[in-house]
């Protein structure tokens, strides 16, 4: 009897424990960020639900071998079923499409999700040139999906991924969130662009607190194979050439994945509330008298590709097969994140060096793939 007691006494304690816990809704955990991200929230106070609907964008056994590291197994996963880690006694996942609106509507009834993280979309700015309508259909059909769905279920904060290639052709440098975005050069930038004009609209009309995010060139182990330093250190090792745009002048404020999700965790942390020295005359791009912000997620530090390249070639011990070739069509030359408002509002700046993370990506790559 004894005994009988104290088991239900130890479920009812687990029951009010999972019941205080901030429920979150990341979507996009099979790739790279998501997956990252879940990792750096797991052990903290959330529920959480991934969701993802694991395109071939590339390799979906990396997708899937993600899924496993978090306690998700291939064998258990189907279209539009929550399973629960076996790992994990708060974290579930779904594979689900963002343009499937009725069942992201059933999901959010169902679950009663306080805050999203909305990570899925259609990547890359070069496949956007040979498949506009994935992006079209991801980016921006899927966005307004779940935006919609958050805002009918009162959800407390919508932090999304934007990208820092909305500034396009702007050439001021460090790229600032104050600055003009209204010229983006490929149909990726124009649909992260979109997504914070919509979430700004559901922020005014609706008092959503929402808050867009541009990442720098994210890299660190498993990340994407169709990133430079990917591609670099596969062809590196395979003694095959690497195609070097614009003769190598450019350089990227590279970003280690580490400081891009610990950047995500303050942010989901930190609700936006309305700029009241808003000034409608001079509008500042990145807030809003709505609860509205947009922030920078950057290293703060550029990098030259060649030396980025480099420091693959002297951690490899090999010389890589160097092809240079121009610019690409929506490329652009060089980026470099201004940070201030990270720093100011949330007391954070991206830190670690590429020494580090490159180190950290080839010692991930080379055991992965063996």
């Amino acid at each position: 009897m004894q005994f009988v007691l104290y088991f239900c006494t130890l479920i009812y304690s687990n029951s009010l424990f999972f019941l205080n816990m901030t429920k979150i809704l990341i979507t996009g955990t099979a790739g790279f960020i998501g997956f990252h991200l879940v990792q750096k929230l797991i052990n903290l106070d959330y529920q959480i639900i991934g969701l993802d609907s694991i395109n071939n964008y590339y390799d979906i056994d990396l997708k899937y071998a993600r899924l496993t590291e978090c306690g998700i197994l291939k064998s258990d996963i189907q279209y539009n079923k929550i399973i629960q880690s076996v790992k994990y006694p708060n974290y579930k996942f779904i594979k689900l499409n963002l343009e499937d609106r009725e069942n992201i509507d059933k999901l959010f009834e169902n679950e009663q999700i306080d805050k999203v993280c909305n990570l899925a979309a259609q990547a890359g700015v070069r496949y956007s040139l040979e498949n506009p309508y994935a992006y079209i259909q991801s980016n921006i059909v899927g966005f307004l999906n779940i935006l919609e769905a958050s805002k009918r279920n009162n959800i407390q904060h919508f932090v999304y991924a934007s990208s820092s290639s909305v500034y396009g052709l702007n050439t001021q440098m460090p790229f600032s969130v104050h600055h003009n975005v209204d010229h983006p050069i490929s149909l990726y930038a124009a649909s992260k662009k979109s997504n914070e004009l919509i979430a700004h609209s559901y922020s005014h009309l609706f008092k959503m607190p929402t808050t867009g995010l541009r990442f720098f060139t994210v890299y660190g182990p498993w990340g994407r194979p169709d990133m430079a330093l990917f591609i670099f250190t596969k062809a590196i090792l395979e003694g095959k050439q690497i195609d070097i745009y614009n003769n190598g002048e450019m350089y990227r404020d590279f970003t280690y994945i580490d400081d891009i999700v610990e950047g995500i965790k303050r942010v989901i942390e930190n609700i936006p509330t309305p700029n009241m020295e808003w000034n409608s005359t001079y509008p500042d791009p990145a807030t809003s008298p709505a609860p509205y912000q947009i922030y920078n997620i950057g290293n703060n530090n550029t990098v030259n590709l060649m030396d980025f390249i480099y420091e693959i070639e002297k951690q490899l011990g090999k010389q890589a097969i160097k092809n240079y070739m121009p610019m690409q069509a929506g490329d652009v030359k060089g980026t470099s994140a201004d940070v201030n408002d990270l720093i100011k509002n949330l007391n954070y700046k991206p830190s670690i060096k590429i020494q580090y993370g490159i180190a950290n990506f080839l010692d991930w790559y080379q055991t992965y793939y063996k």
